[in-house]
């Protein structure tokens, strides 16, 4: 496993001072390195473990960033809910929980310890490989793409407020006929995409008549994560007002933000910046319903 080595671990471990700290589990972990858990865990060179890992980041005395792996996921999970209730919390893992020191950090972090020199990588004969580094989001692309749908997720109230239902009245559903049907026309979208275009009003309940092809295959592939799951963290749950659940789902190019008892957004790689809404319709609950029903969900 990636960052063992034992002198890269006792180089951060002697004075980290801790900026931040990040859960990396099935359920909750950061979108930004991939769109499920073992891919997010492969961007770490660690093992995707059934209970998963605690990220502490920080600086050793030197200023070098480090990213310390824990396998105490509920130590970190109570100092990070302090943090957000606005509680100082002295995260120190103890010794025996250090799965991994890993050079760099793989997210960014705006902050930096006082009294210590500016954050920087460490030393390459103390460090065990290559420092992490953030993905690139400065671009449109994949880590883009699941940060828009990460902002959706936590901002849903102010992005629902700027559909207007109105605007579905006059469309079908999008997700109208059956996965078989829409597995197909996902086949023939390449030789099809004018035709799908022209027939946006007939079956999808999208914003924008170009945009009908791409959030049909979404659909569908959505769609068959039900009848063969997918890997771990694909199809995540999370609380959300009243009886309601806010559904995640990511896959080959797309993210989807759904509300179980509202409409969905769909992001595409091929379609940088836009927010694309999808009605209800009459198809789209039971497909909310059967993905909830197989989401992973925070302990």
């Amino acid at each position: 496993m990636a960052g063992t080595d034992e002198d890269a671990v006792a180089a951060a471990d002697e004075a980290l001072y801790v900026l931040t700290a990040v859960l990396l589990t099935p359920a909750k972990f950061p979108s930004v390195l991939g769109d499920d858990y073992p891919e997010a865990c492969s961007a770490l060179g660690l093992a995707p473990l059934a209970d998963g890992y605690g990220l502490v980041l920080g600086q050793d005395g030197d200023g070098a960033r480090w990213t310390v792996v824990v396998d105490d996921v509920s130590l970190v999970a109570v100092a990070i809910a302090s943090w957000d209730c606005g509680m100082e919390y002295d995260l120190s893992p103890d010794e025996r929980s250090v799965v991994a020191a890993l050079p760099g950090w793989p997210l960014a972090v705006a902050v930096a310890a006082p009294g210590v020199p500016a954050p920087h990588d460490p030393d390459p004969e103390v460090a065990d490989g290559p420092p992490l580094t953030p993905p690139d989001t400065s671009r449109w692309g994949p880590a883009q793409r699941r940060l828009g749908a990460d902002e959706i997720a936590l901002q849903w109230a102010i992005w629902r407020e700027q559909i207007d239902d109105a605007s579905f009245s006059n469309q079908a559903s999008a997700s109208d006929g059956s996965a078989e049907a829409a597995e197909k026309e996902v086949k023939d979208e390449d030789t099809e995409q004018d035709e799908h275009a022209a027939q946006d009003g007939q079956d999808g309940q999208v914003d924008g008549p170009d945009k009908h092809g791409g959030i049909r295959r979404v659909l569908a592939e959505a769609r068959g994560y039900v009848e063969k799951p997918p890997p771990l963290g694909r199809v995540r749950s999370s609380f959300a007002p009243g009886d309601a659940r806010t559904l995640r789902a990511d896959g080959p190019g797309w993210s989807l933000v759904a509300r179980t008892d509202d409409i969905a957004f769909v992001l595409l790689d091929a379609e940088p910046g836009e927010v694309l809404p999808v009605g209800r319709g009459p198809e789209l609950p039971g497909l909310l319903e059967a993905l909830e029903k197989m989401a992973v969900r925070p302990s």
